[in-house]
């Protein structure tokens, strides 16, 4: 019995499960929240998803926060850049929001939170060509990103949907193969938008992580946001389902975060979290985690 119950410990201890938060409360709050749902990573906006605003920081409450995660033994934060960003933009006002707000939030991280996790949406082309899209990115995150900063700055796997970008491994390639500081930058993979973009996770998991290796390699892979899909494999859509309630199934999620490449990555959930869905699904994926 003993022998069992280490076994069950070392497993938890080596799974790093968690959700989308919200910061409204404070960041200490956030930390307690972790803990009553039984998650020992998680995600929040680094200000208001859908504008500029960002929420003053407490230096007490971030130290609050702080001393909650090392006594829990909590692994990497995922602080997501607003939607409303665009890195691939030659809009020049687009341009100036979105190097400011990364340039505040990169400061505001570095300062309270360093050696976490930041991650962003690459945007869109909109009427540029893909190869002038992605060189608007390059000389935007050279611009930003800097040798000696402790974040790593995340690009996201997205789905595909209209002129979006990043939603091919290429396209990620070609943005991180061109940094200054490419040990700065990784991926953040996204399970319902790689599954939407085309990839066959359910069936062909190892190709795909294969290619992955190939194109961008899995040293670059510091996160995944594990969510089921509610559209069908290759839709191109970005619409988030429960865990085993979509079109990507419960016994794909298994294989995934039980896989050699992934199971050490933090796990991130961004599903509809309905009646305190996100601690079922995290007692679930913990149930799940060999």
């Amino acid at each position: 019995m003993e022998g069992k119950e280490t076994e069950t410990a070392n497993q938890e201890h080596s799974l790093k499960i968690g959700c989308h938060l919200s910061c409204a409360k404070g960041y200490a709050a956030m930390g307690r929240e972790a803990l009553a749902l039984g998650a020992n990573v998680f995600q929040f906006f680094s200000r208001n998803p859908r504008g500029s605003k960002a929420k003053s920081v407490s230096e007490n409450d971030i130290q609050s926060l702080i001393n909650i995660l090392k006594e829990n033994n909590f692994g990497k934060l995922l602080i997501h850049a607003p939607y409303t960003l665009n890195i691939c933009s030659n809009d020049p006002s687009i341009k100036e929001i979105t190097h400011k707000i990364i340039s505040e939030d990169l400061r505001t991280l570095e300062k309270y939170l360093p050696g976490n996790l930041y991650n962003v949406h690459p945007g869109y082309r909109r009427e540029q060509s893909l190869t002038e899209a992605i060189n608007s990115a390059v000389v935007m995150l050279n611009d930003l990103i800097e040798g000696s900063q402790n974040t790593v700055f995340l690009l996201e796997t997205m789905s595909g949907k209209g002129t979006e970008v990043g939603s091919t491994f290429e396209e990620l390639r070609t943005i991180i193969s061109e940094m200054n500081y490419p040990k700065n930058v990784g991926v953040c993979l996204d399970t319902c938008h790689v599954f939407a973009a085309g990839y066959d996770i359910i069936n062909n998991l190892d190709s795909v992580l294969d290619e992955f290796d190939k194109i961008i390699g899995l040293s670059k892979l510091f996160a995944i946001r594990l969510n089921d899909s509610l559209t069908p494999f290759s839709s191109h859509k970005d619409r988030h389902a429960p865990l085993g309630k979509g079109c990507i199934g419960i016994n794909a999620i298994e294989r995934f975060i039980n896989h050699n490449a992934l199971r050490n990555l933090p796990f991130y959930l961004e599903t509809p979290d309905n009646e305190g869905a996100h601690a079922e699904e995290i007692k679930l994926i913990k149930s799940l985690y060999r």
